[in-house]
């Protein structure tokens, strides 16, 4: 028994990778971050006041850069060497040089929402909703020049628009108000179809062989088919989705959660759940990155690193 229990030993200091799963690196961060871009090794997150630039640190975690804002709002898009941010309170775009941490232009859109937003980046530009159309008139999306920090376009879409996402050559919008995905050409800035959704829409994104949309109150997300404009099938996920996020990459779909878990892990071709990740910690965004997943809990004042080696522990 003595020389099988060395042996084992042994064993278990050669390989201990298997001795115990690895846990998510969580990084403690004053105040309410919130909503996430990915900028290679680091991450901004949007805080009261100001957006803020992560880093892992080897495990430690580490701000690398603050930049003061009246309200920064929403989700963020990194393209043409910068963060754009959206101002609720200056009702403003603003964009931020990622190198030196520096606003380096205001662009005033409008803001069509006093939180919930994404600011996105597609065909060359950067878009955001810029009027929620109050009283039933119609709402716009502005398309912004990086070229020049001007508004080139402004689209006309359903009242209550101002969730966004860019994939499969659009622009696709979604009105809470009116329940509605916009496809917008992004040729000729204009909506060219318009898929019914369930209650609450918010957040989407486009990936892994559709356009994902959480349906906040039936507690499910939908998938529509970008090539034939129609509901190609739901999940159920849970009880409803508010405040929650989604992503996708690497063959799956990842649905941030208010309720139940941190994230659950989507299959997009058998159309499951493949996995719930994490212990319910209130509202906050995620992101994808080829080595992992990050997500924040502005209610907990973290932000946490999910590795691939996470990921995959059961």
């Amino acid at each position: 028994m003595r020389k099988f229990g060395l042996m084992l030993l042994a064993a278990t200091a050669a390989f201990p990778a298997f001795a115990h799963a690895k846990e998510p690196e969580v990084i403690q961060v004053p105040g309410f971050a919130d909503f996430l871009a990915v900028d290679g090794k680091t991450v901004w997150a949007t805080n009261k006041g100001r957006v803020e630039q992560w880093s892992r640190a080897g495990g430690k975690g580490g701000k690398l850069a603050e930049v003061a804002m009246a309200h920064p709002c929403g989700a963020m898009a990194i393209t043409a060497g910068s963060l754009w941010v959206a101002d609720c309170e200056e009702k403003a775009v603003k964009r931020i040089d990622v190198k030196t941490a520096k606003i380096v232009a205001t662009i005033p859109t409008g803001i069509a929402s006093s939180g919930e937003l994404n600011v996105v980046a597609g065909e060359g530009s950067v878009w955001v909703a810029s009027d929620n159309g109050a009283d039933d008139r119609g709402g716009l999306v502005a398309r912004i020049d990086p070229a020049t920090n001007a508004v080139i376009a402004s689209v006309p879409v359903d009242p209550g628009t101002w969730y966004l996402t860019y994939g499969f050559g659009a622009v696709w919008a979604v009105s809470a108000a009116k329940q509605s995905l916009q496809r917008i050409d992004t040729a000729t800035n204009t909506v060219t179809a318009k898929i019914p959704l369930g209650k609450e829409p918010g957040f989407l994104a486009a990936g892994e062989g559709g356009v994902w949309v959480q349906e906040q109150g039936d507690g499910t997300l939908a998938r529509i088919d970008p090539a034939t404009n129609a509901l190609a099938g739901r999940i159920k996920v849970g009880e409803n989705l508010k405040w929650g996020d989604v992503d996708t990459g690497a063959g799956k779909v990842w649905l941030r959660t208010t309720d139940d878990q941190v994230f659950a892990v989507i299959d997009p071709k058998a159309m499951t759940v493949a996995a719930r990740k994490g212990k319910a910690a209130g509202s906050g965004a995620l992101r994808w990155t080829p080595k992992g997943v990050w997500t924040s809990a502005h209610d907990e004042h973290t932000l946490t690193w999910w590795s691939n080696a996470v990921l995959r522990a059961k």
